[in-house]
Protein backbone atom coordinates (compact mmCIF):
# COMPACT_ATOMS: atom_id res chain seq x y z
CA UNK A 1 0.00 0.00 0.00
CA UNK A 2 1.35 2.94 -0.98
CA UNK A 3 1.44 6.03 2.01
CA UNK A 4 1.88 9.28 2.65
CA UNK A 5 5.39 10.91 2.26
CA UNK A 6 5.06 12.80 5.78
CA UNK A 7 2.26 14.55 7.93
CA UNK A 8 1.53 17.71 7.27
CA UNK A 9 0.01 18.31 10.66
CA UNK A 10 3.66 17.10 12.62
CA UNK A 11 5.96 15.70 9.85
CA UNK A 12 5.68 12.30 11.07
CA UNK A 13 6.77 9.51 8.07
CA UNK A 14 5.52 6.37 10.44
CA UNK A 15 2.30 5.69 9.16
CA UNK A 16 -0.20 2.56 10.12
CA UNK A 17 -3.20 1.84 7.81
CA UNK A 18 -6.59 -0.27 8.46
CA UNK A 19 -9.93 -0.63 7.31
CA UNK A 20 -12.82 1.70 8.69
CA UNK A 21 -16.27 1.23 6.79
CA UNK A 22 -18.36 -1.83 7.74
CA UNK A 23 -20.78 -4.12 5.64
CA UNK A 24 -23.75 -2.19 6.44
CA UNK A 25 -22.30 1.22 5.87
CA UNK A 26 -21.14 0.22 2.79
CA UNK A 27 -24.39 -1.15 1.47
CA UNK A 28 -25.86 2.39 2.80
CA UNK A 29 -24.48 4.26 0.86
CA UNK A 30 -24.09 2.34 -2.28
CA UNK A 31 -20.21 1.97 -2.65
CA UNK A 32 -18.56 0.42 -5.55
CA UNK A 33 -15.06 -1.31 -4.39
CA UNK A 34 -13.15 1.05 -5.63
CA UNK A 35 -15.19 3.99 -3.54
CA UNK A 36 -15.14 1.81 -0.62
CA UNK A 37 -10.93 1.58 -1.12
CA UNK A 38 -10.71 5.72 -1.07
CA UNK A 39 -12.80 6.18 1.41
CA UNK A 40 -10.94 3.41 4.05
CA UNK A 41 -7.27 5.43 2.87
CA UNK A 42 -9.22 8.59 3.76
CA UNK A 43 -10.22 7.47 7.35
CA UNK A 44 -7.70 4.52 8.08
CA UNK A 45 -4.55 6.02 7.24
CA UNK A 46 -3.09 7.25 10.36
CA UNK A 47 0.07 9.49 11.43
CA UNK A 48 1.78 7.15 14.08
CA UNK A 49 3.50 10.23 16.17
CA UNK A 50 0.05 12.65 16.11
CA UNK A 51 -2.99 10.37 15.43
CA UNK A 52 -4.10 12.64 12.19
CA UNK A 53 -5.60 10.20 9.60
CA UNK A 54 -5.42 11.18 6.08
CA UNK A 55 -8.33 13.16 5.90
CA UNK A 56 -7.06 15.68 8.46
CA UNK A 57 -3.66 15.54 7.36
CA UNK A 58 -5.34 17.21 3.91
CA UNK A 59 -6.89 19.42 6.18
CA UNK A 60 -3.70 20.82 7.66
CA UNK A 61 -2.19 20.91 4.18
CA UNK A 62 -5.16 22.99 3.32
CA UNK A 63 -4.94 25.63 5.94
CA UNK A 64 -1.19 26.20 5.23
CA UNK A 65 -2.07 26.57 1.79
CA UNK A 66 -5.08 28.65 1.59
CA UNK A 67 -2.58 31.04 3.68
CA UNK A 68 0.07 30.76 2.05
CA UNK A 69 2.57 28.94 4.39
CA UNK A 70 5.21 25.96 3.62
CA UNK A 71 5.97 23.36 6.34
CA UNK A 72 3.81 21.97 8.82
CA UNK A 73 0.58 23.34 11.04
CA UNK A 74 2.45 22.86 14.27
CA UNK A 75 4.80 25.59 13.05
CA UNK A 76 2.17 27.49 11.41
CA UNK A 77 0.13 27.82 14.14
CA UNK A 78 2.79 29.48 16.37
CA UNK A 79 3.47 31.71 13.97
CA UNK A 80 3.24 35.47 13.54
CA UNK A 81 0.67 35.32 10.90
CA UNK A 82 -1.74 32.78 12.80
CA UNK A 83 -1.10 34.62 16.22
CA UNK A 84 -3.29 37.28 14.74
CA UNK A 85 -6.19 34.51 13.57
CA UNK A 86 -9.28 34.55 14.92
CA UNK A 87 -10.53 30.95 14.17
CA UNK A 88 -13.62 28.82 15.14
CA UNK A 89 -13.35 25.28 15.10
CA UNK A 90 -16.86 23.55 14.63
CA UNK A 91 -16.25 20.36 16.27
CA UNK A 92 -13.22 18.61 16.09
CA UNK A 93 -11.08 18.54 13.16
CA UNK A 94 -9.89 14.89 13.74
CA UNK A 95 -6.43 14.27 14.54
CA UNK A 96 -5.20 18.05 14.17
CA UNK A 97 -7.47 19.51 16.42
CA UNK A 98 -4.70 19.70 19.09
CA UNK A 99 -2.68 21.88 16.96
CA UNK A 100 -5.19 24.15 16.25
CA UNK A 101 -5.87 24.43 20.18
CA UNK A 102 -2.21 26.06 20.30
CA UNK A 103 -3.88 29.23 17.91
CA UNK A 104 -4.31 32.13 20.56
CA UNK A 105 -7.28 33.14 19.30
CA UNK A 106 -9.24 30.06 18.43
CA UNK A 107 -12.84 29.70 19.85
CA UNK A 108 -14.03 26.01 20.20
CA UNK A 109 -17.96 24.99 19.13
CA UNK A 110 -18.74 21.44 19.61
CA UNK A 111 -21.41 20.15 17.28
CA UNK A 112 -24.82 19.59 18.26
CA UNK A 113 -24.08 20.84 21.57
CA UNK A 114 -23.92 24.16 18.96
CA UNK A 115 -26.27 24.46 16.24
CA UNK A 116 -24.39 25.11 13.15
CA UNK A 117 -27.31 26.59 11.23
CA UNK A 118 -27.64 29.49 14.45
CA UNK A 119 -24.35 29.91 15.64
CA UNK A 120 -24.05 32.20 18.22
CA UNK A 121 -21.66 34.68 17.13
CA UNK A 122 -21.87 37.86 16.02
CA UNK A 123 -21.34 39.11 12.00
CA UNK A 124 -17.18 38.39 11.11
CA UNK A 125 -16.37 37.57 14.44
CA UNK A 126 -13.67 35.52 12.94
CA UNK A 127 -11.18 35.14 9.73
CA UNK A 128 -10.98 31.52 9.68
CA UNK A 129 -13.74 28.80 10.09
CA UNK A 130 -12.46 24.99 10.42
CA UNK A 131 -14.73 21.79 10.32
CA UNK A 132 -14.19 18.77 9.53
CA UNK A 133 -16.67 15.68 8.36
CA UNK A 134 -19.31 17.50 9.83
CA UNK A 135 -21.82 18.95 7.70
CA UNK A 136 -22.79 16.04 6.23
CA UNK A 137 -24.44 15.55 9.83
CA UNK A 138 -26.31 19.20 9.78
CA UNK A 139 -29.81 18.76 8.36
CA UNK A 140 -29.71 21.76 6.36
CA UNK A 141 -26.02 21.82 5.23
CA UNK A 142 -26.46 24.80 2.90
CA UNK A 143 -27.67 26.93 5.79
CA UNK A 144 -24.46 25.46 7.90
CA UNK A 145 -22.52 27.04 5.34
CA UNK A 146 -24.44 30.09 5.00
CA UNK A 147 -23.73 30.68 8.62
CA UNK A 148 -20.04 30.00 8.47
CA UNK A 149 -19.91 32.99 5.63
CA UNK A 150 -21.68 35.24 8.36
CA UNK A 151 -19.26 35.23 11.34
CA UNK A 152 -16.37 35.48 8.29
CA UNK A 153 -14.77 38.74 7.82
CA UNK A 154 -14.96 40.72 5.12
CA UNK A 155 -12.60 40.82 2.63
CA UNK A 156 -10.34 37.93 3.57
CA UNK A 157 -12.44 35.72 5.84
CA UNK A 158 -12.44 32.03 4.64
CA UNK A 159 -13.92 28.80 5.48
CA UNK A 160 -11.83 25.12 4.96
CA UNK A 161 -13.68 22.02 5.76
CA UNK A 162 -13.53 18.56 4.83
CA UNK A 163 -16.35 16.55 3.77
CA UNK A 164 -16.77 12.59 2.89
CA UNK A 165 -17.10 13.42 -1.13
CA UNK A 166 -17.74 10.08 -3.89
CA UNK A 167 -16.47 11.95 -6.61
CA UNK A 168 -18.45 10.01 -9.63
CA UNK A 169 -21.62 10.62 -8.30
CA UNK A 170 -23.71 14.26 -7.26
CA UNK A 171 -24.63 14.69 -3.95
CA UNK A 172 -28.24 13.49 -2.49
CA UNK A 173 -30.11 14.05 0.34
CA UNK A 174 -30.88 10.92 2.58
CA UNK A 175 -34.49 12.16 3.29
CA UNK A 176 -36.82 9.66 3.09
CA UNK A 177 -34.17 6.85 3.09
CA UNK A 178 -33.34 4.52 5.77
CA UNK A 179 -31.03 5.87 9.05
CA UNK A 180 -27.93 6.24 8.36
CA UNK A 181 -24.82 6.70 10.45
CA UNK A 182 -21.18 7.04 11.07
CA UNK A 183 -21.52 4.89 14.15
CA UNK A 184 -21.66 1.44 14.09
CA UNK A 185 -23.81 1.38 17.08
CA UNK A 186 -27.65 2.64 16.50
CA UNK A 187 -27.66 6.17 14.96
CA UNK A 188 -27.26 8.83 17.21
CA UNK A 189 -27.73 12.50 16.93
CA UNK A 190 -25.02 13.91 16.07
CA UNK A 191 -23.81 10.76 13.90
CA UNK A 192 -26.84 10.46 11.71
CA UNK A 193 -26.31 11.40 8.06
CA UNK A 194 -28.24 14.04 6.20
CA UNK A 195 -26.10 14.50 3.03
CA UNK A 196 -24.22 12.31 1.03
CA UNK A 197 -21.92 14.46 -0.59
CA UNK A 198 -20.51 14.06 -4.34
CA UNK A 199 -18.64 16.24 -7.10
CA UNK A 200 -20.85 19.30 -7.23
CA UNK A 201 -20.34 19.96 -3.43
CA UNK A 202 -19.12 23.49 -4.17
CA UNK A 203 -22.61 24.34 -5.46
CA UNK A 204 -23.31 24.56 -1.75
CA UNK A 205 -20.96 26.83 -1.04
CA UNK A 206 -21.91 29.23 -3.61
CA UNK A 207 -25.67 28.81 -2.54
CA UNK A 208 -24.51 29.39 0.82
CA UNK A 209 -23.21 32.95 -0.89
CA UNK A 210 -19.18 32.21 -0.66
CA UNK A 211 -18.00 34.06 -3.83
CA UNK A 212 -15.34 31.60 -4.62
CA UNK A 213 -14.66 27.76 -4.17
CA UNK A 214 -11.76 26.03 -4.59
CA UNK A 215 -10.91 22.07 -4.19
CA UNK A 216 -7.37 21.16 -2.84
CA UNK A 217 -5.85 17.88 -2.84
CA UNK A 218 -3.27 16.19 -0.87
CA UNK A 219 -4.49 12.78 -2.31
CA UNK A 220 -6.83 12.23 -5.17
CA UNK A 221 -9.60 10.96 -4.81
CA UNK A 222 -8.90 10.06 -0.97
CA UNK A 223 -8.34 13.53 0.98
CA UNK A 224 -9.92 16.95 -1.06
CA UNK A 225 -10.68 19.70 1.17
CA UNK A 226 -12.67 23.08 0.02
CA UNK A 227 -11.60 26.60 0.76
CA UNK A 228 -14.49 28.96 0.62
CA UNK A 229 -14.13 32.65 0.36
Amino acid sequence: MNLPSHCPNCGGTDFVARDVLWPSLIDEWQLAPYEAAYINRQQGIACRSCGANLRSMGLAQAIMDSFGFFGRLIDFVVSPHAAALRVLEINEAGGISQTLGLLPKRVFARFPEYDMTALPFPDQSFDLVVHSDTLEHVPNATRGLSECRRVLSRPDGRCVFTVPIIVDRFTRSRAGLPLSSHAVVDALDDCTVHTEFGANVWTDVMKAGFSSVRMISFEYPAAISIEAR
